[in-house]
């Protein structure tokens, strides 16, 4: 009665150690989350153009004004949006542009953190891509309003879009748009570095903190654990059919 006890009792043992061996990956990698890798981006004041209330979550706004003008053409002249005047004192009769773009063109950039650390606008420039976006013009106004509507992803001072007259501008808005910055970027002396790579990059989680092994240690440490426990128990049952029944 006594030995089938014992077997018993180490059938549940070996149960137990068979259960802690097959979770102890598991504990050591949840008792030790990986270390948040660099990345995290925080703008510190979201660009904004003052004069139409448009603005960004991303770290650049720029803003683009086209007039509607006359330019040369061969030996002739035709109607063209333009970024910048165009001079037209050399023109024939009838061919006079405005004397000044009314509106200029303007460009808003926000300081860039990662993890809190300032990223050099130097860095930041070759990074991101300007892209284009229709602002929400909940906030254009109201004498702004007076004088533009929408017109495709922007404004349009043109009584109507189809037929503009020389003169009449073209507002448009472009965001400064950055990738994920996890890979891109390494610290170097305290200060953010452009990551050189020539191929994938794998995010550096950086040393286990001081007296703490590397988690593929501490791996093997509680599965060498369980694996010494089993042994245990195993040459424990054996002893125990060795010897003779009470």
């Amino acid at each position: 009665m006594r030995s089938r006890v014992m077997r018993v009792a180490a059938r549940l043992w070996l149960c137990a150690a068979m259960s802690l061996l097959a979770s102890a990956p598991v504990f050591a990698m949840q008792a030790v989350p990986d270390p948040t890798p660099p990345g995290s981006v925080q703008i510190d004041k979201a660009p904004r153009d003052p004069d139409f209330g448009v603005s960004t979550r991303h770290p650049g706004l720029q803003r683009h004004v086209e007039m509607y003008q006359w330019t040369r053409a061969g030996d002739g002249y035709v109607l063209a949006w333009r970024g910048a005047r165009v001079d037209s004192s050399g023109f024939a009769p009838g061919h006079d542009n405005p004397k000044a773009m009314p509106l200029r063109e303007r460009e808003w950039h926000a300081v860039v953190r990662v993890d809190g650390k300032p990223v050099p606008d130097a860095i930041i420039a070759g990074l991101g891509d300007w892209t284009g976006f229709r602002p929400n013009f909940s906030a254009l106004p109201g004498n702004m309003s007076a004088t533009f509507q929408p017109e495709g992803d922007g404004l349009g001072s043109a009584d109507n879009p189809l037929t503009p007259q020389v003169g009449d501008l073209r507002v448009t808005w472009r965001a400064f748009v950055l990738p994920p910055l996890a890979d891109r970027l390494v610290l170097r002396n305290g200060e953010w570095a452009p990551r050189a790579t020539t191929g994938p990059v794998v995010a550096d989680a950086g040393p286990p903190p001081a007296g703490q092994p590397p988690r593929s240690s501490r791996w093997l440490f509680s599965s060498g654990a369980g694996v010494v426990l089993l042994i245990v128990v195993v040459a424990a049952m054996r002893r125990r059919r060795r010897k003779p029944a009470d």
